[in-house]
């Protein structure tokens, strides 16, 4: 027997989206690698604290990466300054303060990513290291701040300069009911291309003449739903957005392991995600609890050992019609 549950999502104004998604949804496009530190002060695990100390006040910096061998030994910060200061023991090496083992984000990941760990550990800093796990940056929540900044400065609009519209697709076909269906396989683990999907759905939208509201809010879903596949199942799932003048449909299913509980995963914060997907920045337990609220509906459906499927649909007012289509009365 399938267990399924039914969610009904907030519509998202358009104050809304220009005050506040506008930069969520640059946390989901910008990458670590745009934002982050690249000129990097560095020590090591046999540098004094003392010397630490003055490292960092020389250079103005809360933290700093600690290198053995040009690799990743731990990390050390102001924080742990003022520990080894309240014991006067500013003698003693770095090693014996600093966090050994520290999380790590990608440089090709969504900034997103690097907010949810600071949201859930409440780091200072993370290091951005490569597909080999050499460091190449560190982020601070300082970094995404200006780097969103100086995006919204800018506009940030270069690819719509260059998107073309593709407003009058419905217009001259003859059908009863007419639609675009776009589908994407996603393979289990293939962090580095997380969000291609997502981003190639928002794309489309905006071709077809979709208001930035709705193209962010389902941006956002896909994006959600396509790292889940990605973090929790076994061989990967398929997306699939059906784009229609009056409504957006997204079926996202997958024959993995399932869900036990799905109203304990409804729960934000919850994560089934292993202990090396967390190392990686991942599965810290919002995804679907961001997918609930830029829907008007979800339903999720898992069975255990047989896999998971879920139903999202977005729904276009008369003024938002995509493609320029004329609204039909047939059921949404």
């Amino acid at each position: 027997m399938s267990e399924s549950s039914h969610f009904q999502g907030r519509i998202i104004t358009d104050e809304q989206a220009e005050n506040i998604t506008r930069v969520e949804e640059l946390a989901y496009e910008l990458k670590v690698n745009e934002v982050m530190t690249k000129d990097l002060i560095t020590v090591t695990p046999e540098t004094l604290m003392q010397e630490a100390l003055e490292i960092f006040r020389t250079n103005r910096i809360s933290g700093a990466p600690v290198l053995k061998d040009n690799k990743l030994a731990g990390v050390v910060s102001i924080e742990d300054l003022i520990h080894c200061l309240q014991k006067n023991d500013l003698k003693s090496p770095v090693s014996k303060y600093m966090t050994c083992k520290p999380l790590t984000v990608h440089g090709p990941d969504p900034i997103i990513e690097a907010l949810k760990l600071f949201v859930n550990f409440h780091f200072g800093r993370l290091p951005v290291v490569d597909s080999n796990f050499a460091l190449v940056g560190i982020i601070t929540k300082g970094d995404i701040t200006r780097g969103i900044l100086k995006a919204i400065q800018q506009d940030y609009q270069e690819e719509e300069v260059r998107r073309y519209r593709a407003s009058h697709l419905f217009e001259d076909i003859e059908s009863d009911r007419s639609s675009l269906i776009l589908r994407y396989t996603i393979k289990q683990g293939d962090f580095m291309r997380g969000g291609a999907a997502s981003s190639a759905i928002k794309r489309a939208l905006l071709r077809l003449g979709a208001t930035p509201q709705i193209a962010r809010r389902t941006g956002i879903a896909v994006y959600e739903a396509e790292m889940n596949l990605i973090i929790h199942t076994t061989n990967g799932g398929v997306i699939r957005a059906e784009i229609e003048p009056h409504q957006i449909s997204i079926n996202v299913y997958d024959d993995g392991p399932g869900i036990e509980d799905i109203d304990q995963a409804m729960k934000p914060g919850y994560s089934t995600a292993n202990e090396t997907v967390r190392e990686l920045g991942f599965g810290a337990g919002m995804g679907l609890v961001n997918i609930q609220r830029c829907v008007d509906s979800m339903r999720l459906e898992s069975i255990l050992g047989k896999g998971t499927s879920l139903k999202l649909k977005i729904l276009l007012p008369k003024k938002e019609l995509v493609g320029e289509g004329y609204q039909t009365n047939e059921e949404h």
